[in-house]
């Protein structure tokens, strides 16, 4: 009994010592509070630059002439004088269609005008010897006139059967083949003239006060991302619409490489000659929310891991709301709510909390640009 006892206080001796080991790293636990590591940033200082105004829309590229090909009678096809996407000068030849029937009327009302004209040569002669009265010889110059406008007639009818093009320009792809007869208004060939071409678009109302024929606009396409292209303002619509309350332009662009096409989906910006200073920041240090956006001001500060470890201040991490304004590229305006030369996180806004230690580190973030030209778009 006296073994037992021994052993039982022994076992209580052993739980008070590692209770007591416990209690104490516990109260060292409580005494340094457990802070997560610092998250590992990159940033980008806040800095002032000269941005020029614009106004910015979306258009579309439509040619200065540009029509669908048809005939003006009908007819079958004997002669393409074209391929297709060619291009071609003003009077050149298309489309010849079959013109036998006219060309044998023509002969014949050639024969008649000929006649006609004889008749009239004599009916003066013999007006001049007074044999024939005035009236024999009105109806004789009548008939003559008569013939040769019936002439005239077949002749124009032949012409419209030969069908060139009215402008210089780019064919399209022909829709007709040898042998097809051909109805009036059948489509043949699109024609569209791409040097120069205009860009046509929309602006608010509010917006028109500034706006003034021959201001410079730069129009950009998602088909050439690596190029602007520069034209100017040319037209400026007297009436606004009704229902957007919207005012319709035009710019009109050189285009001398073709490289515009009509119906292209394109961006403008119409240059406003006045520069304003405006405080630049990448837009991927923005975090958006309900109540309004905000950014990481890093900076230096008594974070948890340097009071509890009593080192040396490190950085943190503070949430600033902000006000942005117009855009750039992969930059931002800010309004309100920022000042020169401060520090912001530029990638890795999503993992932070307000005055979180962080770490700078920006040698694997991509750089920003004004006009971005990504090589996988």
């Amino acid at each position: 009994m006296k073994k037992v006892i021994i052993a039982i206080v022994i076992v209580l001796a052993v739980i008070a010592v590692l209770a007591g080991i416990k209690g104490l790293q516990f109260k060292k636990m409580m005494a340094t509070p457990w802070v997560p590591p610092p998250e590992t940033v990159s940033s980008a200082v806040a800095r002032e630059e000269k941005w020029q105004d614009t106004l910015s829309a979306v258009g579309t590229i439509t040619a200065v002439q540009g029509v669908i090909i048809a005939p003006e009678l009908s007819g079958t096809v004997t002669e393409i004088a074209f391929e297709s996407g060619a291009v071609v000068a003003k009077d050149d030849l298309l489309i010849r269609l079959d013109t036998s029937t006219e060309e044998a009327q023509l002969k014949a009302t050639e024969a008649q005008s000929d006649l006609a004209r004889i008749n009239v040569d004599r009916a003066r002669k013999l007006r001049a010897d007074n044999t024939m009265s005035q009236a024999e010889l009105d109806q004789a110059e009548a008939a003559w006139k008569q013939a040769d406008a019936n002439a005239n007639a077949i002749r124009t009818a032949i012409a419209k059967k030969t069908i060139r093009a009215p402008f210089a320009g780019r064919l399209g792809i022909r829709t007709v083949n040898l042998g097809e007869h051909l109805e009036v208004g059948k489509a043949i060939v699109s024609l569209q003239s791409l040097a120069p071409v205009y860009a046509d678009f929309s602006l608010p109302q509010q917006d028109l006060a500034q706006l003034k024929t021959g201001m410079r606009v730069q129009v950009s396409a998602d088909t050439y991302t690596n190029r602007f292209f520069e034209g100017k303002l040319t037209a400026i619509n007297p009436d606004l619409d009704s229902s957007t309350r919207n005012v319709r332009l035009q710019a009109t662009l050189d285009n001398a490489d073709g490289l515009l096409h009509p119906g292209m989906f394109a961006r403008m910006e119409v240059l406003l000659p006045e520069e304003q200073s405006v405080l630049v920041i990448p837009a991927t240090s923005i975090l958006s929310a309900p109540y309004g956006d905000s950014v990481y001001v890093i900076e230096a500060g008594t974070n948890a891991v340097s009071s509890a470890t009593n080192s040396t201040p490190g950085l943190i991490a503070r949430q600033q709301f902000i006000r942005t304004g117009k855009s750039r590229g992969d930059f931002v305006a800010v309004e309100t709510g920022l000042k020169a030369g401060e520090r912001v996180v530029k990638a890795g806004v999503f993992k932070l909390r307000n005055f979180m230690p962080v770490v700078e580190n920006n040698d694997v973030t991509p750089k920003s640009e004004e006009k971005p030209k990504p090589s996988d778009t």
